[in-house]
């Protein structure tokens, strides 16, 4: 088997075994389990780009950082499911208050020397926005969906939704790049990515979107057919932007992977990159486009 083939069914096998699990948490109707896969992929995410900080010997303060998203997590995952996501918007802008006077207050037991304080802060506040901040769209996706005819909950369906069309868009990207690349997309960040790469994302992310609300329309009936198809050029998009984001962290912060843990992919953040641009924009559609509440 060639090295390229093996790598490809590495990367499969892993991202079809890992989000069986968040899947399962999903899916289970225990809404503690799923916040609890939320929140350690989350942490451990954040964990990584620090570690990728540490190594390039970039300052940072990680474990402020991780408390602070640790209680961002768990207080939203409360704040939400008591008052529904659409409600959470005070809550938000009060922990990016929170997240600011936490850093300013660690800087004060410090030494000022140069740029470094505005530095260390920036780099931390960064990593808290990036992944816990962005990625928590996926808890409000699940407690925002509508109810169903009888009252039951929909939302495992929308995150369902939006994790199927996300990695068809990352798989897509990395098939029909691998057979059929020959023009660089963005080659200063990342070498290997194509235009037909690219191409191949948006084809499969609106071809997964279409095949799963043609699988279950009534489970999600917040949609139309116009919705399904923008979503996807829209979700297939946002997760193409997503990778090359975190391309450009890793090149910055001169490391290939963010970790070593899933074989064929490499960290945790490297599976979860494109799902920090999907998740946010598949929650505004639904409330802003759709006018959910």
């Amino acid at each position: 088997m060639s090295s390229r083939r093996l790598t490809f069914f590495l990367r499969l096998s892993s991202t079809v075994g890992l989000w069986a699990i968040i899947l399962a948490a999903v899916f289970s109707g225990n809404e503690v389990a799923f916040f609890g896969v939320i929140a350690v992929m989350a942490l451990v995410a954040l964990g990584e780009y620090f570690r990728m900080l540490d190594n390039d010997g970039i300052p940072n303060f990680k474990l402020t950082a991780l408390i602070t998203a640790a209680v961002f997590l768990g207080g939203s995952f409360l704040y939400f499911r008591s008052n529904g996501a659409a409600r959470g918007l005070d809550f938000e802008l009060a922990i990016l208050v929170l997240f600011l006077v936490v850093m300013f207050a660690r800087q004060m037991f410090a030494g000022i020397q140069d740029r470094k304080p505005l530095q260390t802060m920036a780099y931390s506040i960064f990593g808290l926005l990036w992944i816990p901040w962005m990625f928590n769209f996926t808890t409000k996706i699940l407690f925002l969906a509508p109810r169903g005819p009888e009252g039951d909950p929909t939302g495992q369906f929308y995150v369902l939704f939006l994790v199927a069309v996300t990695k068809f868009s990352d798989m897509g990207a990395y098939v029909f790049g691998s057979v059929l690349g020959r023009h660089p997309f963005v080659p200063h960040i990342s070498p290997k990515k194509t235009w037909e790469g690219f191409a191949g994302a948006l084809f499969s992310s609106v071809a997964a979107a279409w095949g799963l609300y043609a699988l279950i329309p009534e489970k999600l009936s917040a949609f139309r057919l116009v919705d399904v198809i923008v979503l996807g050029l829209l979700l297939g998009f946002a997760a193409v932007i997503g990778d090359l984001a975190e391309s450009i962290v890793k090149r910055s912060a001169h490391s290939k992977d963010s970790g070593a843990i899933l074989p064929g992919i490499g960290g945790t953040l490297d599976l979860i990159d494109s799902l920090l641009f999907t998740a946010p924009i598949l929650y505004f559609y639904m409330r802003l486009v759709l006018g959910i509440t």
